[in-house]
């Protein structure tokens, strides 16, 4: 199916591709867009309550706020190899996973995919409908939801490009949000009695890298999808870096201002638990400047709330075309997929949002024991086993090089994630391990480790990888490239 999008130039259009491979003549953009992208979509309001969910939990502020650098630092490495894999392959991230699980092995991990843009959908329509509903008045936030839910339709169906272009909105707006409220609160509040008012614990440190790696982490399944529109000869270092700098500078922002407002609230006795976007209001000193605030708030959420409808749309039909062997659909599908997907999404906000702090923090800490694994699989097997060589056409075919399941990946999986029980600190099971560490979470990393390790002999010992990238007919990038460009020394045709 052709796409109107065209390399960067003409009007505002709709996207059309799907997950089809996107060929070089409809390539466009710089890793700069990855920056911007990355990091508007960190610079809001549930990336604040993450990080004050590390102090609200137990960790000094200072302490806490150096575990979350430190899990950002690590997750964020992770989700940028994930991002550096668009530019190469032209594919929807779990598209791509299909030449490690084959393809309808690559559906159990969807399945779990899915799950996890609803629920970060839905904790994200919760905060933005409060700041709709503060904006508005209209004293019903599901009101809020429901309007919140209508313009991510409108961005995620429009497609890519309106993608990266609320990416660059919401970097501006929260960047001077963001500023304003940090200066406030260092003019208005003492931040060094904040930062020096605790002690050092190790389980509650540890738990803070757990909130900001698995942030970081869970990113994994769709960060290509956004970069994949990049020529094929960008640098794999400047996607990487400008990836990886947008998630980390962004979120580590967003997070150690929560940290702040979390170590705030606790000594005043306020509830930050019960109106996270009101006391954003409030420290910003009401009024007109309240509801810039708000606007903020709102502008930040769609950018990552579109994201996620995006990558759930792509994810849901990835899934669906591996039975079907389909590789492209119709515009008015990707509505249908997207309406679907942020109706649900908003139904599960209005039904969870009075418990919503304490499941977000058991959706999040969960999700790293099934993510861990894929993310795991996915980058040894692309670096290391395949040396980023894949045949493109083969993921479409049952019958094809990867066939339709890699037992090896599916059973490495299923290691991964039962490895990782033991150490589990959640409020349904704590693992006899993570007693051991004094409440301390590190199943993330057990699971990154244990992984890899097992599946890297299993899988280079069995590896049918190509020698060499292989395109659609017709859409190598190698024969597209004028001559100029393969040819040293020879001038423009």
């Amino acid at each position: 199916m052709q796409s109107t999008t065209n390399r960067g130039s003409g009007g505002p259009r709709v996207e059309r591709r799907s997950i089809d491979f996107v060929p070089e003549n409809e390539r466009h953009g710089s890793p700069a867009q990855q920056f911007t992208l990355w990091f508007g979509a960190n610079m809001q309001i549930t990336a604040i309550v993450d990080g004050a969910l590390a102090v609200l939990f137990g960790a000094d502020a200072l302490w806490a706020i150096i575990g979350l650098l430190i899990g950002n630092i690590l997750g964020g490495a992770v989700m940028a190899l994930h991002a550096a894999q668009g530019p190469k392959l032209g594919l929807p991230q779990m598209i791509s996973s299909r030449a490690q699980f084959g393809i309808l092995g690559a559906v159990i991990p969807l399945v779990l995919v899915v799950i996890m843009y609803l629920g970060f959908a839905a904790t994200g329509t919760v905060l933005a409908g409060q700041a709709v509903d503060q904006i508005l008045h209209t004293g019903t936030p599901a009101i809020g939801m429901a309007i919140f839910g209508a313009l991510t339709i409108l961005v995620a169906t429009l497609g890519y490009k309106y993608i990266h272009m609320m990416g660059r909105i919401a970097t501006i707006v929260g960047i001077l949000g963001f500023t304003y409220l940090g200066i406030r609160l260092f003019t208005s509040h003492d931040v060094g009695a904040l930062l020096g008012s605790g002690n050092f614990e190790f389980p509650t440190f540890l738990l803070a890298i757990s909130l900001s790696a698995g942030w970081q982490l869970t990113y994994g399944p769709y960060v290509a999808d956004y970069s994949r529109y990049l020529p094929s000869k960008t640098p794999a270092r400047k996607t990487f870096l400008a990836s990886y700098l947008g998630t980390v500078i962004g979120s580590q922002w967003s997070m150690t201002l929560g940290a702040l407002f979390a170590a705030l609230a606790l000594p005043k006795g306020e509830r930050f638990l019960d109106g996270q976007v009101a006391f954003l209001g409030n420290m910003s000193g009401g009024g007109l400047i309240a509801v810039i605030i708000y606007l903020v708030v709102v502008t930040g959420k769609l950018t990552v709330n579109t994201l996620n409808a995006y990558g759930g749309y792509m994810t849901m039909l990835t899934s669906v075309t591996a039975f079907t062997r389909k590789t492209g659909v119709a515009t008015w599908t990707r509505f249908a997929y997207v309406v679907g997907f942020i109706g649900l999404s908003v139904l599960i906000a209005v039904m969870a949002s009075p418990d919503f702090i304490a499941n977000f923090k058991n959706f999040v800490l969960l999700l790293l024991m099934v993510f861990i694994p894929w993310s795991s699989i996915n980058l040894v097997d692309y670096y290391l086993i395949s040396k980023e060589k894949v045949d493109i056409p083969a993921l479409y075919d049952l019958d094809g090089r990867y066939g339709r399941w890699n037992k090896t990946a599916l059973l490495t999986y299923a290691v991964g994630i039962i490895v990782q029980i033991p150490f589990l600190a959640q409020s349904l099971y704590t693992g006899p391990m993570t007693e051991l560490l004094g409440g301390a979470d590190i199943s993330w990393l057990v699971g990154l480790v244990v992984t890899a390790l097992v599946f890297y002999p299993l899988a280079k010992r069995n590896s049918n990888a190509p020698s060499h990238m292989i395109y659609p007919a017709g859409s190598d990038p190698e024969v597209l490239q004028p001559l100029s460009n393969r040819v040293p020394n020879m001038p423009a045709v």
